[in-house]
């Protein structure tokens, strides 16, 4: 019966991760748990941009990419929408999030700031805060100082009564408060310096049994850890020699704007960067971002963030690993552990090999030793020779041996495979209570806003108020009304001319409109939010009725007194009256906030019925201010969903009263420079890799498919400017094929004998994995030779090794996975001599 209790005790602790207390304490080489140094690998992941549904399965895949630790800010605004009402479920449901890990047998970093920055509204700390008096953000503030500590005393009791930091027997072994401080101290004057020693003092006074950091905070007191948050952070060094050197954010990609091109981070520079890092005595390093995933409804920051937080993570928006990013991280990860002891139980010997190359060295008592054999050159590859042997190292790159003999992995050398995910589009299906009722196309129920006030004005003035400060984020829209009298008289009334309509705002975006008809629209982008105005008009003899729209598109995440910026317009003009330009700036203006679709909730499943909607399945088209809703089925299959707009305009959109968020598939500029391939030598910038010149920033809006009912589901769009909701479709994100390439030289040990000898080099051996319940069913290229092109494109050359295709075919074909080792038995070795050969093969999933 003992032995049964044993076994049950130890099933139960394997399912659910438990654990004893665990003392985390640090020196300067590295963070220690109990007694044992830790060499880790973190992995950023924000619990508000994706859904519980999908959080264990993000965590997993974080798993198999060879992390161990799950990285997340607190996000105060989300969690304290008002003062002192506390929000913790949905997607917010921290303390779930924090369990999943713990139940996946990882570590966890707890960011709780809360400041957060983060592309996030308002940096995370809830807007009404701001109009507390005298509060001012991230200063010797009182009024700050005491809703900050009151928030983090909370999230930090939350912690402890549910035993989750590591002192507990939970997962939380590191915990930060306020974020990238030091960069911007300097406008804060007098009130910075105190304010961050308090915020440290504040932090380490909760006792809560593991570490605090403070990120870019380059005098953070004892016993707070300062950290590193750049492309690079080799050259980082702590500022004490008792603190270890952790990196929080590693940004393998970066944000997007709407209307901007996308920036591409290429998986061999972020090797190369985090390659550099442990080869220069770091000990933690953590991917910011290593699943971005959604800002779902108005939570972006910026302004004008787009919805998606894609980041160009190793794990994509949708939940899908992105190859051969994840892959070639993948495979760092497990060539840097395999050095961990000899990293953590040596002090380095740095060698100069040449100019721009160098070696770091670490060998302990025990005969363990590992090299970094590390090429800074960015345009040429180099050979070196290290302890009397000769080491290839292309441009940019950085050699691993785990046993000083044997390179197994190089940053440069991506073995991984690379997926070819397509958005597949699907007709919306009306649900199947309607088919049953004859429907067969999609309902469309209608309504339509009238442009300016309606119901009762909120309040009359003259001249303009901020945006913000009016709406206080309640929602993205405010209204701006006038009216101006022409007379009969005016010329531009005899010849059929157009007045020229002249308005500037602070930001973000407006739609203006005369006597009901939209008459243009304008905005501002990611670099710059203020924007002008400048469009013909019609006017006619008597009263027009003027109603500008002003929208913010996401709130000011950061900067200095970022939460003083404001919204809207600033000046009113029209010109070409007979007496010249009359000036509308101090006329009385009237307001009103948010509209009315959204004052009822009609969004919301109990507030479908709030209006009247008229139905049709011939929608109106390219109509400004109208709600379009339809009752759907839920799309086929069990892939990851998005909302294709490519064919509307901009506007909010929901499913089942979950907030989609804002959508608008604006276009960057064709004139902008746009690359075809990106190079990964060389630093690192987000200007460096940029695509997607002339086309939208985001089309697909992505929808959880736990969001989604077996039938009867309720989508709703508010369009603002105009767009043509028939051709509205759904898409599932698929992984139709993949691609590979391998060389014949390419390092390949087992982890298992790295101490051994020029022996246990194996032969170079090439993968392909479909997704589950997928198989290998076409081979759509393969050669072994000297093949050319990218994924997508491979065209063999003048070395081609004729059975290529069978041999693949023969081991890949109907299965869900497999591996060829490029050996005599399968290949002709003995093609073209005096050329190193490797295999290129696309294939096809289904």
């Amino acid at each position: 019966m003992k032995k049964l209790l044993l076994l049950v005790t130890f099933t139960l602790c394997c399912s659910f991760s438990c654990s004893l207390a665990a003392n985390v304490t640090y020196d300067r080489r590295s963070l220690i748990i109990d007694g044992q140094r830790k060499l880790l690998i973190s992995a950023s992941i924000h619990y508000p941009r994706s859904v519980p549904g999908m959080w264990p399965g993000l965590v997993q895949t974080a798993k198999e990419g060879g992390v161990d630790v799950i990285e997340s800010y607190v996000f105060w605004n989300g969690h304290e929408p008002s003062p002192g009402n506390y929000y913790f479920g949905g997607r917010y449901d921290l303390v779930k999030f924090v369990k999943i890990v713990q139940q996946a047998g990882m570590y966890m970093i707890l960011r709780i700031g809360p400041f957060v920055a983060a592309e996030w509204y308002f940096g995370g700390i809830p807007v009404w805060l701001h109009y507390v008096p005298g509060t001012v953000f991230r200063t010797n503030s009182e009024p700050f100082k005491y809703h900050m500590q009151k928030f983090m005393t909370f999230i930090v009791n939350l912690m402890k009564q549910e035993k989750l930091f590591a002192s507990q027997g939970g997962p939380i072994i590191l915990a930060q408060v306020e974020n990238e401080y030091g960069d911007i101290e300097r406008p804060y004057g007098e009130g910075a310096k105190p304010y961050a020693m308090w915020a440290a003092r504040m932090a380490v006074s909760q006792n809560i049994g593991v570490p605090w950091i403070m990120c870019q905070q380059y005098d953070a007191p004892d016993p707070v850890i300062n950290t590193c948050n750049s492309f690079y952070c080799d050259q980082f060094t702590p500022n004490s020699l008792n603190k270890p050197k952790i990196w929080t954010e590693n940004w393998p990609g970066w944000f997007k704007t709407f209307g901007a091109r996308d920036p591409h981070r290429p998986p061999e520079d972020i090797a190369f960067s985090v390659a550099r890092f442990f080869q220069k005595g770091g000990s933690v390093q953590n991917y910011y971002m290593y699943h971005g995933g959604t800002n779902f409804g108005r939570t972006s920051g910026g302004p004008f963030i787009t919805t998606s937080y894609d980041y160009e993570a190793p794990i994509d928006e949708y939940g899908l690993p992105r190859l051969p990013k994840w892959g070639h991280l993948k495979d760092l990860h497990k060539a840097i552990k395999s050095c961990e002891h000899a990293l953590l139980n040596s002090e380095p010997i740095n060698l100069s090999l040449g100019p721009s190359q160098e070696a770091d060295v670490y060998a302990d008592a025990s005969g363990a030793c590992a090299a970094f054999l590390a090429n800074m050159d960015d345009k040429n590859d180099i050979t070196v020779v290290f302890r009397n042997v000769s080491y290839n190292l292309p441009a940019w790159s950085v050699s691993i041996l785990p046993d000083c003999k044997n390179v197994i992995f190089n940053t440069a050398k991506v073995s991984s495979q690379t997926s070819i995910v397509e958005m597949v589009p699907e007709d919306l299906q009306p649900s199947a209570t309607l088919q049953n009722k004859g429907l067969k196309d999609i309902e469309w129920e209608v309504f339509v806003e009238q442009p300016g006030i309606w119901g009762d004005a909120d309040f009359i003035k003259n001249g303009f108020v901020d945006h913000i400060n009016t709406t206080r984020f309640s929602t993205d829209y405010l209204w701006y009304t006038t009216s101006v009298v022409v007379g009969e008289n005016e010329e531009f009334l005899k010849k059929g001319s157009h007045p020229v309509l002249l308005i500037e705002s602070k930001g973000h975006a407006l739609h203006a409109f005369v006597n009901q008809e939209l008459q243009g629209s304008a905005s501002g982008n990611g670099s710059k939010s203020s924007f002008k105005f400048k469009n013909p008009i019609t006017l006619k003899a008597g009263k027009n009725e003027i109603a500008l729209l002003s929208m913010t598109v996401g709130l000011q995440n950061g900067g200095p007194f970022y939460e003083w910026v404001g919204a809207g317009p600033t000046s009113v003009k029209i010109k070409g009256f007979n007496n010249g330009t009359i000036d509308l700036s101090r006329y009385s203006w009237t307001y009103k906030i948010g509209l009315q679709g959204e004052h009822l909730g009609i969004y919301r499943p109990e507030g479908l019925n709030a209006v009247k909607w008229l139905s049709s399945s011939d929608p109106p088209k390219d109509q400004p201010l109208t709600w379009y809703k339809a009752v759907l089925d839920v799309p086929t299959g069990d892939e990851p969903v998005g909302l294709d707009m490519i064919h509307m305009g901009k506007g909010l959109a929901w499913l089942n009263g979950e907030e989609i968020g804002r959508y608008w598939p604006r276009k960057s500029s064709k004139k902008e420079h746009c690359v075809q391939e990106c190079d990964y030598r060389g630093k690192f910038r987000p200007d460096k890799c940029l695509t997607g010149c002339g086309e939208p920033t985001q089309r697909w809006y992505h929808v959880p498919r736990s969001w989604f009912k077996p039938s009867g589901n309720i989508l709703v769009i508010f369009e603002e400017k105009g767009g043509n909701p028939t051709k509205i479709t759904f898409a599932r994100r698929k992984t139709s094929g993949l691609c590979s390439v391998i060389a014949e030289d390419h390092p390949m040990i087992h982890k298992e004998s790295v101490a051994g000898t020029e022996n246990n080099r194996t032969t170079p051996t090439f993968s392909l994995k479909c997704p589950k319940d997928t198989h290998i069913s076409t081979v759509k290229f393969a050669s072994f030779g000297n093949p050319t092109g990218k994924c997508g494109s491979y065209t063999k050359g003048d070395c081609h090794d004729p059975s290529s295709t069978s041999v693949v075919e023969k081991l890949c074909l109907a299965k869900n996975e497999c591996a060829i080792q490029l050996s005599e038995a399968n290949f002709n070795k003995g093609l073209c001599p005096g050329i190193t050969k490797q295999l290129a093969v696309e294939a096809v999933c289904s």
